[in-house]
């Protein structure tokens, strides 16, 4: 069957389908398939590339106060590359398009919420808690977010950017994006998810997306993330390139356009840093902007495509499991240990212990607190939800394969 120029793997000529289930089902009506595939483990290591870029950015090239000057003039030989690791957050929400749209399709939306939740909250609540700590307790000063304590109980609950109030943890940002992007395919779901649905909501949100920045409308921007929708979007495509074969166009056309949009935003983006401090202290150019933008779309094309099916290496899931602990906790390692050593050591030793550190610690949290927790909080809410399912329900649930 045809929808949109997207086809299932037989009518495409797409992989095996010993590879992949490729039914093209909705969540609401008899009958839903949910799509099985092989873990792609290769998704596991471009969590920890967009991680690593991250945290280089941070130690490197960002954070002036760690070093008592700008860092791009303590690592210049690398500032044009650990200056463009701001945008390992765009690879984060590229991943997380294709990852949330594999994730819901096939199931209700309490089970996604489920997911989505137990899966954010424990290392959440445990960064959040060693930040508190920290900074209340501690005569670390980098990075101090400077709330008080009902500040800090709000940030618990991940929607203190609804409220006004500061994130406890730099890179939080970032997840009060991606909550609201749950929220939006949650809704999307709950009309029951086909790929002419799919792109028909595709379509609408970039529309939107484009209309909130030419407006730049508060409500049109809350709403439809006009800086971010478009990584999302592309990650949503590269998911049914993955999941219907290559020689469908629809979700080609969408590649393309969030790919433009991607653009714009990655160089507004980097363009007020630029602004901000001079191209000397952070020496983004927009010809490297547009060169890493378009390295990461082809990393998720070679995703979707099958080029990296060589990093399927089970080790890998360990590496990418750690890297929303490292995410998290990364800055505060560096607010400790860099400002302390940095007089009395090489700065290059310096940094790789910092890393080292960080990767540790967020190791042992992933072990300690995330896994068990995941486990434990995704038990209470399926408990909870049980018990208040309506009579009569069936109960019937659908697995994602989630990477």
């Amino acid at each position: 069957m045809i929808y949109l120029g997207v086809a299932g793997d037989k009518a495409a000529g797409g992989r095996a389908a010993a590879d992949r289930d490729t039914g093209d089902t909705a969540t609401g009506g008899g009958g839903a398939q949910v799509f099985k595939g092989p873990r792609l483990i290769e998704l596991d290591a471009l969590r920890f590339v967009a991680a690593f870029a991250v945290m280089s950015f941070h130690f490197m090239a960002a954070s002036r106060s760690l070093w008592n000057q700008f860092p791009t003039t303590v690592f210049p030989e690398v500032s044009r590359l650990t200056t463009l690791g701001i945008l390992g957050v765009e690879l984060f929400f590229l991943i997380s398009g294709f990852v949330i749209l594999m994730s819901v399709w096939g199931r209700t939306v309490g089970r996604f919420a489920i997911s989505r939740v137990a899966r954010l909250y424990p290392a959440y609540w445990f960064a959040v808690l060693v930040i508190f700590i920290l900074y209340r307790f501690s005569g670390v000063a980098g990075f101090d977010p400077k709330l008080d304590d009902g500040e800090y109980l709000l940030n618990l609950t991940m929607l203190q950017g609804a409220f006004g109030v500061g994130h406890a943890g730099g890179v939080f940002w970032s997840l009060w994006v991606e909550l609201r992007f749950y929220v939006l395919v949650a809704v999307f779901s709950l009309f029951g998810i086909t790929v002419r649905r799919c792109l028909v909501f595709m379509g609408a949100w970039l529309l939107l997306a484009l209309a909130a920045e030419i407006t730049q409308n508060e409500v049109l921007v809350f709403v439809f993330l006009p800086r971010q929708a478009s990584y999302f979007i592309g990650g949503m495509a590269f998911y049914l390139i993955y999941r219907f074969g290559a020689r469908a166009w629809a979700p080609w056309v969408f590649v393309a356009a969030s790919f433009a949009m991607s653009l714009y935003a990655a160089q507004e983006r980097v363009g007020s840093r630029v602004d901000a401090i001079g191209l000397k202290h952070f020496p983004a150019p927009p010809e490297g902007v547009i060169v890493a933008i378009a390295l990461i779309y082809l990393l998720m094309a070679g995703v979707a495509l099958g080029w990296l099916r060589w990093l399927r290496w089970r080790p890998l899931i360990a590496v990418g499991a750690l890297t929303y602990p490292l995410y998290l906790l990364h800055q505060n390692v560096s607010a400790v240990l860099i400002p302390s050593y940095r007089d009395d050591l090489n700065p290059w030793l310096l940094t790789a212990i910092t890393m080292g550190v960080s990767a540790v610690l967020a190791y042992l949290v992933y072990r300690i607190v995330d896994k068990p927790g995941q486990r434990l909080l995704r038990a209470a809410l399926e408990a909870l939800r049980g018990s208040v399912r309506p009579a009569g329900g069936s109960g019937r649930s659908h697995r994602a394969s989630v990477p």
